[in-house]
């Protein structure tokens, strides 16, 4: 038999030389690291506002003068009672200064209790308004005297007398006032007065007694009383007098009369 050929040796391999791998350096081993203490958080900053607008400094405020406190103009004083004509009596509360139109004007501040109303009067206008001091205690004498006298009524118009009989109890005047309350006066055994003449009568009656009672240091009712008293002292005339004389004047009135119904109640005229 044929000899098997030996198989050819086995070749030599040769060994490659292995790819060099790339020898990394070793990174040297981290120092291990204290932990650091926490670090507080920065406090969140506050919104910044919006820029103010830069305002200049105001310049001083003037001096104000402090008010002098005024207790007497014109001869009243504070706390005086006064008569006002046009509402009678009443009580100066102070005396104060305002600015009116940059004007400066001092004014009396009156105020009159019944009537639950304050008024304010220019100092300088006193005189020409009227106002005045109370009476002094001859002039009520003589008031209250005046009215024990007997009732004086022209014979003329209604109308014309209702407007001379206003005149007089604004006029101020204590005893003109007291002649409107002895004229219209009526007392239980003459007839009733008319609207009108009742409306005048309770405004004099109650302008005199106001007065009165304060210029004896009363109260109105008491004032009242003595006002009666006098007027019952007057002279009064007999009804068959009254009942002519009322016929008169409702003859003289005329047409006014009628309207009203103001002419049978009217005293003679004294001489």
């Amino acid at each position: 038999m044929p000899h098997k050929t030996a198989k050819p040796a086995a070749k030599a391999t040769v060994a490659k030389p292995a790819a060099a791998k790339p020898v990394l350096a070793k990174a040297p081993a981290a120092k291990p690291v204290a932990p650091k203490a926490p670090v507080a958080a920065a406090p969140a900053k506050a919104p910044v506002a919006a820029a103010k607008p830069v305002v200049k400094a105001a310049a001083p405020a003037p001096k104000v003068e402090e008010k002098k406190v005024v207790t007497q103009r014109q001869g009243f004083k504070a706390n005086e009672f006064v008569v006002y004509p046009a509402h009678g009596v009443g009580q100066i509360l102070a005396i104060e200064e305002q600015e009116i139109a940059g004007a400066k004007l001092e004014l009396f501040v009156i105020n009159f209790i019944k009537d639950k109303m304050t008024l304010r009067v220019p100092t300088a206008k006193v005189a020409n308004v009227g106002m005045r001091k109370l009476s002094e205690p001859a002039l009520v004498k003589k008031a209250l005297e005046t009215l024990k006298g007997r009732a004086r009524v022209k014979r003329t118009m209604w109308s014309r007398r209702a407007q001379e009989y206003e005149a007089k109890i604004n006029s101020g005047d204590i005893v003109a006032i007291a002649e409107v309350v002895r004229d219209l006066y009526r007392s239980e055994s003459q007839p009733e007065q008319s609207y009108s003449e009742r409306q005048l009568y309770e405004a004099a009656l109650d302008r005199l007694s106001r007065e009165i009672a304060v210029v004896q240091h009363s109260t109105e009712t008491e004032a009242v009383k003595e006002i009666e008293g006098q007027l019952a002292k007057s002279p009064r005339r007999n009804a068959k007098a009254e009942a002519a004389d009322g016929e008169g004047e409702a003859d003289a009135e005329g047409d006014s009369d009628e309207t009203d119904g103001d002419g049978t109640t009217v005293a003679d005229e004294a001489a």
